[in-house]
C-alpha cells in the first residue's frame, strides 16, 4: 500500500507545476464547494470585494477553480491539465514556465474584464478552459484529433466544445466566446503584431513573473524534496489535442458520453 501510495505522489510531483497547481485547485476547491464544505461565497468575483481593507485579492484568481457538479468535476480538471500542460511542455510559443503563468495572468485578466464589462457572472472556469484549448490548437494545423464520435482539425476544437455547449449547457456558450475573445487578443498583441504587423510585443512577460516562479528554489518533490532545474522548454510524449482524442484512453470505449461543467 504505501509502494503505491509513493508511486502516486512521484506521479502527482513529477508532473509539470503550473498544470498540477491549477489542477488541484479546481478539484480541492469545487469538491470543498459540492460538498457545502466551503461557501462560495469566499471565492466568486466581485470587484467590490478588492477595493475593501483588506482587499480580498485571491478573488482574482479563486473565481477559476469551480467547476461544475457531477461530471463536471471530472472533465474540466482533465481539460484544464491536459491543455495546459499542452502550453507548458510543448508549446513553442512558451519556452519557459514564467512565459505559461503570464499567459494565464493576462488572459485570466482579459475574461474577468470582458464578462465583468459585458456579459456578468462571477465564475469564469470555462472561459479559460476553452482560451487554453483554443492557444494549445492554434499551431497544430493539419493535424486531427478526436472530439467523441468525430474526428475534426485540432484548430476547430474550441468551436466544436462551444456546439456540444449549444445542446447541453448552452448557458456557458457567452463564457466560452469570451474566452476564444482573450485567447486571440493575447495571440495578436504578443505574436501576430511583432511577427506580421512590424509591431511588438505588447504584454511581456515581466521580471516579477520571473521571479515567483524561480522562488522558491524547490519546485518539485518526487519524494521528500529536490532542487529546481533551470526553467526551459521540455518535451512530452503526450499532447492532447494531436494524441487523437480529448477524452483519456480508458474512456474511448464507454459511449458518446456527454461534456458537462457550466457553472
Amino acid at each position: 500500500m504505501s509502494s503505491v501510495s509513493s508511486e502516486i505522489m512521484d506521479a502527482y510531483w513529477a508532473a509539470p507545476p503550473l498544470a498540477r497547481t491549477l489542477t488541484t485547485a479546481i478539484v480541492v476547491t469545487s469538491i470543498s464547494v459540492h460538498l457545502g464544505l466551503l461557501s462560495p461565497v469566499w471565492i466568486y468575483f466581485t470587484e467590490d470585494r478588492l477595493f475593501r481593507l483588506p482587499p480580498e485579492i485571491w478573488r482574482l484568481a479563486t473565481n477559476f477553480f469551480l467547476s461544475g457538479p457531477q461530471i463536471g468535476i471530472i472533465m474540466d480538471p482533465y481539460f484544464a491539465y491536459q491543455y495546459l500542460k499542452q502550453l507548458e511542455t510543448s508549446n513553442p510559443k512558451f519556452p519557459r514556465k514564467e512565459d505559461v503563468l503570464w499567459y494565464l495572468i493576462t488572459v485570466g485578466g482579459l475574461i474577468i474584464l470582458i464578462n465583468r464589462a459585458f456579459l456578468g457572472g462571477a465564475f469564469f472556469l470555462q472561459g479559460l478552459l476553452i482560451a487554453m484549448v483554443y492557444t494549445a490548437t492554434q499551431d497544430q494545423r493539419g493535424v486531427k484529433t478526436g472530439f467523441f464520435f468525430f474526428t475534426v482539425p485540432a484548430q476547430a476544437l474550441p468551436y466544436c466544445m462551444i456546439g456540444a455547449s449549444m445542446l447541453m449547457n448552452p448557458g456557458i456558450i457567452p463564457l466560452q466566446i469570451s474566452g476564444i475573445v482573450a485567447a486571440h487578443l493575447h495571440d495578436f498583441v504578443t505574436r501576430l503584431w511583432p511577427e506580421f504587423g512590424g509591431g511588438w510585443n505588447l504584454l511581456p512577460t515581466p521580471a516579477f513573473v520571473s521571479w515567483l516562479v524561480q522562488t522558491p528554489a524547490v519546485l518539485r518533490r518526487p519524494y521528500g524534496s529536490a532542487i529546481r532545474q533551470p526553467s526551459g522548454p521540455t518535451t512530452d510524449s503526450s499532447t492532447g489535442a494531436s494524441a487523437g482524442s480529448v477524452l483519456p484512453d480508458s474512456w474511448r470505449t464507454r459511449g458518446a458520453g456527454r461534456r458537462l461543467g457550466g457553472n
